[in-house]
């Protein structure tokens, strides 16, 4: 591992230095001891990752390993993981969750929920300015495909960010225009070991369905796909944010919360892109298209002083209220 973390060939690296010169650290963190953190599985994505960081910022980086305690092979990923942050001199710190699912949820969404919450108390617990993830380009083409396959929107199909924050600490996704499989190459070629999580080849999960079948056709009918479909994700990024740029100017003539007669002087479309954006910001409320169209329908009716509006919205409810909107989260 010490001397892998010192190979200049790791196709990490140049990702890694391109994407923190594009996020800097802020000028505070420069008394923190270990302000990169890495959420180190012990996979290969993780890995290079790892040592990527550790050769860009010896000294300046720490690890988190999440077990899940969902399979039996947990425990000897966390030993490797140990072995590994052991063997380069990085401090880690191994964070215990329950990720069971709880009815009706997608076990896939209840793991990485408690993941996501488990390494944002960490970073901010030490200080850390930033946790890095180790997606990559194929991760990011899955991502893509399996929004695709469930008719997502703009948001969906912008795919994953390069950065964003979430319970109050920042993440980082520098590796999404990294090829996994050369990165994958380039750790068997350095005899790095590495974890692979049984679970991956288990097609009861979609995305492990487009892993398996999909992606293989991909690369077949079109080697370059990777690189193109994460050029999609980018333009669809790109315009989601100007959609957002609009919702935020909408919302100041509407009112927060939403004036009716003043949501109607809008086309349609801008009044669900606004109420997007206010449900969103507000109560990370996301509803369903059908339920959007709904309350437009109803807001377009709404001419009367006596229209009442109550709507089944995301998990809670859309009500009229005197002149306006408001939402009732559930409780």
């Amino acid at each position: 591992m010490a001397r892998a973390a010192a190979a200049a060939d790791n196709p990490c690296l140049g990702a890694l230095s391109a994407w923190a010169a594009r996020h800097p650290l802020p000028a505070a963190m420069a008394a923190v001891a270990h302000p990169w953190t890495v959420a180190y599985s012990g996979g290969a994505d993780s890995t290079a990752l790892l040592l990527a960081a550790q050769t860009l910022w010896p000294g300046r980086v720490q690890a988190l390993h999440v077990h899940h305690g969902l399979q039996a092979a947990g425990d000897e990923f966390e030993c490797h993981a140990r072995r590994a942050c052991n063997a380069l001199g990085v401090p880690l710190q191994v964070i215990r969750v329950d990720a069971r699912h709880a009815p009706g949820q997608s076990p896939e969404d209840a793991a990485r929920q408690a993941r996501y919450r488990a390494l944002a108390a960490a970073a901010l617990e030490t200080g850390a300015a930033c946790v890095l993830l180790g997606q990559h380009a194929q991760d990011q083409a899955e991502t893509l495909l399996l929004a695709l396959s469930r008719g997502a929107g703009l948001p969906g199909l912008a795919g994953m960010a390069p950065s964003f924050e979430r319970h109050g600490a920042r993440f980082g996704r520098p590796l999404l225009a990294v090829d996994g499989q050369a990165l994958r190459d380039w750790l068997d070629g350095q005899g790095i070991a590495y974890v692979v999580d049984p679970t991956n080849s288990d097609e009861h999960y979609t995305r492990n369905r487009i892993r398996a079948r999909l992606l293989p056709a991909f690369a077949s009918a079109f080697p370059a796909y990777a690189q193109t479909l994460a050029r999609s994700a980018r333009h669809a990024a790109q315009a989601q944010s100007l959609l957002d740029e609009l919702a935020a100017e909408d919302l100041l003539i509407v009112g927060d919360p939403p004036v009716i007669k003043l949501l109607q002087r809008l086309g349609r479309a801008r009044q669900a892109n606004v109420l997007r954006h206010w449900l969103r910001a507000g109560w990370q409320a996301m509803p369903s298209e059908a339920q959007l169209d709904q309350a437009l329908d109803q807001i377009a009716a709404c001419t009367t002083r006596g229209h009442r509006i109550r709507l089944k919205l995301a998990s809670g409810h859309l009500l009229r209220e005197g002149a306006g909107l408001r939402y009732q989260p559930s409780i």
